[in-house]
């Protein structure tokens, strides 16, 4: 009787916590929603998935569910009512230390999803558990997700998505990321992909598979530029852009260049340098260029 009392206890204990916590969430206009697991995985077009066996959870990485992402709050804080006698025999089998089974999840990157056990981890996150045991069963991401704010990141750049997916470039080359800031311009890199394709052919002497193709433009012309990119720390001249723009404004810069005649015959950093100190979008660099240009004769 005594261990129902509580039980009972620790649900109306975590209801008002959710109660206080939405209250907090609809102030600052900030989402508290679980993310809906099919909808994700549709909007990543993730759709090959293995069993990836049981192992050890970190239960903040939990992000989402199957079926419950409306009974509980972000922090897996229960919403409803009606999920009282289930969480309270859950919270029992805690208290009288009945070993339980692992809860089914499947994962996204390095994010989670409840399949089943939605309500044993409300009970181990309130109960101040950091793993939690899981069968897990793993869904290939066309695109890498790291964190929560990386799969909204993608979620919002469906073109990216599409460009990782189009070119399987996260599994041939894992870790790579590629995002441009502006729409309509994964299109020059499908081209890029394609120009790369067909020198490396002429180069070889036979058909290239457009995989390999994918894999040795990575190498042999984005990686580089970008490592340059890196070496001048040009991503602190453009606020909000990405390495990948870069890339792509630098490249063809140089080939404009290089049409006119006028290229200088630098390396690729001595490139990356004078296109950092002609282009800089900040403002004071900005307003130096202006008056310089104005100052000539």
């Amino acid at each position: 009787m005594q261990v129902a009392n509580t039980a009972h206890s620790d649900f109306l204990r975590v209801r008002r916590k959710a109660f206080w916590r939405g209250i907090a969430k609809w102030l600052l206009r900030s989402d508290d929603a679980l993310l809906a697991f099919d909808e994700v995985r549709k909007q990543l077009h993730a759709h090959l998935q293995h069993d990836a066996g049981v192992r050890e959870v970190e239960i903040d990485q939990i992000v989402g569910s199957v079926g419950r992402y409306r009974d509980f709050d972000r922090a897996f804080l229960p919403r409803q009512a009606r999920t009282r006698g289930r969480w309270e025999s859950i919270d029992t089998a805690h208290l009288t230390h009945v070993e339980l089974p692992p809860i089914e999840l499947y994962k996204i990157g390095d994010t989670y999803f409840v399949k089943d056990g939605n309500h044993r981890v409300s009970v181990a996150r309130e109960r101040g558990q950091v793993f939690v045991d899981a069968r897990v069963i793993e869904v290939e991401s066309p695109a890498p997700v790291t964190s929560i704010e990386d799969l909204f990141e993608w979620i919002r750049n469906e073109d990216a998505v599409r460009f990782h997916e189009a070119t399987g470039i996260s599994r041939l080359r894992p870790g790579a990321r590629i995002e441009l800031t502006l729409a309509g311009q994964y299109e020059k890199l499908y081209q890029h992909i394609a120009t790369h394709q067909w020198y490396l052919g002429v180069e070889q002497k036979r058909e290239i598979p457009y995989p390999e193709a994918v894999a040795s433009w990575y190498d042999r012309v984005y990686l580089p530029t970008v490592q340059a990119i890196r070496n001048e720390d040009a991503l602190r001249d453009f606020p909000h852009r990405t390495e990948a723009d870069l890339y792509l404004w630098i490249t063809e810069h140089h080939w404009y260049m290089h049409e006119s005649g006028l290229a200088k015959g630098h390396g690729i950093d001595g490139i990356v340098k004078e296109y950092v100190q002609e282009h800089s979008e900040l403002p004071l660099k900005r307003l130096t260029r202006t008056i310089r240009r104005k100052a000539r004769p």
